[in-house]
């Protein structure tokens, strides 16, 4: 959840709003509003492919297992699909669970932890995240800590029939902490090798071979509607029988059959059989380079680039970008690979098979072997996805402290046209993989200035989409980036915004540590407005740290520190903001009177600078900070208020919150039916949107 909680409530209104209200019962008719609907049941499986060959012993494994569990007692069963690359492990899963999905009424969740792991390593909680976004948690109602969403996972999924589809696990123990709670669930996991460490649980091992010689030919029949096939079965025979069983490769060998109808399917194998034995190569590897033989010059071109797309989907402007060419030829060269069967065509987008991938960083190698086209490619992409990630900031959070600037356009690639603030917003959070993997691609490559400044409008996704193992390597890149130029004001903003996914993973010293680092390397800025807002934004970010951890003299000292320093540089947004930390610091830290006195001037401030989201925000607190001061009577109308601006905005975690606090302020007023309506709404959109009994939206 961004920083600015509250932003569109008329400030005017509330100001006066603290001597209007008298009574509790102002409030009544404005609480009950209806309660968000339940989210609807997920269904995330792609549709189904149009040829797929049964793999009959499988499935009947599969579901004789399934008939033979009662379930309810003990935990998930889970089914391991296991085998090479490219044999079929996560069609098969996403037909099984297709064909299955009406036993499993409470819905179909789907991960895929190759899209989630950093140096083989996957953050179980963020894996966790994207499962429980699938079951309508939104971003405000996530839990921050692993232990927190695992809980919510729990919660959400207990006595459920749900069926988790998990794509390429590498161990036992990224697969366990996703197993729904209910012993009627059902978890499909994919994986290269067995699963040794699933300790504990019930498992049935589904091995996955290559598909026999009469099954691949099955297959090629379903892919090439071609009369050649009943012509010659022995080429067909012997084409199947080269492709490994892989359908990966056998899908390649049909779409190669049909772009070739004039030719005899003998003359073909014959033609890959000739480089079998002449190049050494297996013949599945001469059915991909025959497939990139016959592209055109762009398409071979970006199937060469492609490794060096750091996201799994890829979108045609990105393909733009690394073609350095405009929409069109990127189309036209996108759907030329899905029409050869070099790309994957998914509802998100096209993809490029693993196995695929690594025939195409071999054809980039040979007909490119300095390198220098790669890397071309990756410096366009990195400094357009820089530039539309600058502009998608710019919109999102508006004019801000930042240090880098938003780079020239890319020549020949048009920028993405944003809407407004909610479709760049989207984009950015769409995005997220490629972002964050163009951070890592110009970290290794040595674009530090471009590293680092991609961090900065990073800041503004992770503010409301807390991927911590994502934010974390990005912010270390960008620091260590920022410290190879030996850029004074980035290492120490880096190292600031490093220190906020540490703190909120309650991995409180490291997060001091660079924040010692960030006070300490301030003393060398300059005396410029920028680089003295950057001096007061540190300390503050101290005072944060120490509220997290409920040190409160320290926060106040802080935060006293940095408005000092506001004020000496005539900020009055900085004024403002520190006054209303001191503000809830000396509300967390129980002295009452003086929280009041200094929201009240936080408030007064946000209204004279036409400050609509600080205006909600100081409002809410300085009603919570009258309450604590026996004047409950004074914060009705501007607790009120925040309720109606969190029902404008759609944000329930906020009303959730705002509801609470009602609640409270009915007591207080012995309004005891009230107060439980508050709560007993409270408690529904919790239950609605995901978030635990008596978290404030995870918040």
């Amino acid at each position: 959840m961004a920083d600015d909680t509250y932003n569109s409530v008329d400030g005017q209104a509330q100001l006066g709003a603290v001597v209007q209200a008298r009574d509790i019962g102002a409030v009544h008719h404005h609480v009950h509003a209806a309660p968000p609907p339940p989210p609807a049941v997920p269904f995330q499986l792609p549709p189904a492919v149009a040829h797929f060959e049964d793999r009959r012993e499988e499935q009947e494994r599969i579901l004789r297992e399934l008939e033979g569990r009662s379930g309810g007692g003990g935990g998930p069963l889970v089914v391991a699909l296991t085998g090479i690359g490219g044999v079929g492990k996560t069609a098969l899963g996403f037909h099984v669970a297709r064909r299955i999905s009406d036993r499993f009424p409470d819905g179909v969740l789907y991960v895929d932890l190759d899209d989630l792991r950093r140096d083989g390593v996957v953050e179980v909680a963020d894996a966790l995240g994207e499962l429980l976004s699938g079951l309508g948690v939104a971003p405000a109602w996530l839990h921050r800590s692993f232990a927190g969403r695992s809980k919510q996972y729990w919660t959400l999924t207990r006595g459920k029939r749900l069926l988790v589809v998990v794509d390429n696990a590498r161990l036992g123990n990224e697969v366990l902490p996703l197993l729904p709670s209910s012993g009627d669930g059902l978890v499909i996991a994919t994986s290269q090798g067995r699963l040794h460490d699933l300790d504990g649980v019930a498992a049935l091992e589904v091995p996955m071979r290559p598909l026999a010689v009469e099954d691949a030919v099955r297959l090629l029949r379903h892919i090439v509607d071609d009369a050649r096939l009943a012509e010659e079965p022995d080429a067909v025979v012997e084409l199947a029988r080269g492709c490994g069983g892989l359908p990966a490769a056998l899908h390649v060998a049909g779409r190669w059959i049909r772009s070739h109808r004039r030719r005899s399917l003998s003359r073909l194998v014959a033609e890959l059989s000739a480089e079998l034995h002449e190049k050494g190569i297996p013949m599945v590897e001469a059915v991909w380079d025959a497939a990139y033989a016959g592209l055109g010059p762009e398409a071979a071109r970006l199937y060469r680039l492609l490794p060096e797309f750091p996201a799994p989907v890829v979108t045609v402007p990105a393909a733009a970008a690394l073609l350095g060419e405009d929409v069109p030829p990127a189309e036209d060269a996108l759907d030329e690979l899905e029409g050869a069967g070099l790309l994957e065509s998914r509802p998100e987008g096209p993809r490029i098979h693993d196995l695929l991938r690594g025939h195409a960083e071999r054809r980039s190698r040979e007909e490119d072997p300095a390198g220098g086209g790669r890397q071309g490619a990756r410096e366009r992409l990195v400094r357009w996805y820089r530039r539309q990630a600058s502009r998608a900031d710019l919109l999102a959070a508006g004019p801000r402290m930042t240090f880098a600037e938003p780079g020239p356009d890319l020549p020949g690639v048009p920028d993405v046209e944003f809407g407004g603030k909610a479709e760049a917003l989207r984009w950015l959070e769409s995005q997220r993989l490629a972002l964050y993997g163009c951070v890592r691609i110009a970290y290794e490559c040595g674009m530090d200035e471009d590293a680092w400044a991609l961090c900065e409008p990073l800041w503004t996704h992770f503010l409301d989409h807390p991927h911590y193992a994502d934010i974390t390597d990005a912010f270390g890149r960008g620091l260590a980036a920022a410290q190879r130029l030996e850029h004074l004001p980035a290492t120490i903003r880096m190292r600031c915004q490093l220190a906020r996914p540490l703190w909120e993973q309650e991995r409180y010293e490291e997060a001091a540590e660079q924040l010692r680092h960030a006070v300490s390397a301030a003393g060398a800025l300059g005396e410029s407005e920028k680089e003295r807002k950057l001096k007061a934004s540190v300390v503050e970010f101290r005072g944060k740290l120490a509220s997290v951890q409920g040190d409160w003299a320290s926060a106040v000292a802080d935060f006293e520190s940095a408005r000092r320093q506001h004020e000496a540089i005539g900020n009055a947004y900085g004024v403002l903001l520190q006054t209303h930390l001191l503000g809830c610091a000396a509300l967390g830290a129980g002295e009452y009177g003086r929280a009041v006195e200094l929201l009240t001037d936080a408030h007064r401030m946000a209204v004279e600078q036409d400050r609509v989201r600080m205006t909600a925000r100081t409002g809410f607190e300085l009603g919570r900070a009258l309450r604590r001061a026996g004047r409950p009577a004074e914060a009705v109308a501007l607790v009120r208020a925040a309720l109606d601006n969190a029902r404008e905005r759609g944000a329930t975690s906020d009303e959730a919150r705002v509801l609470e606090e009602l609640a409270r302020l009915a007591d207080e007023m012995g309004e005891t039916e009230a107060a439980e309506g508050h709560r007993a709404a409270a408690r529904l959109l919790a239950e609605r949107c995901g978030g635990l009994p008596g978290a404030d939206g995870g918040a």
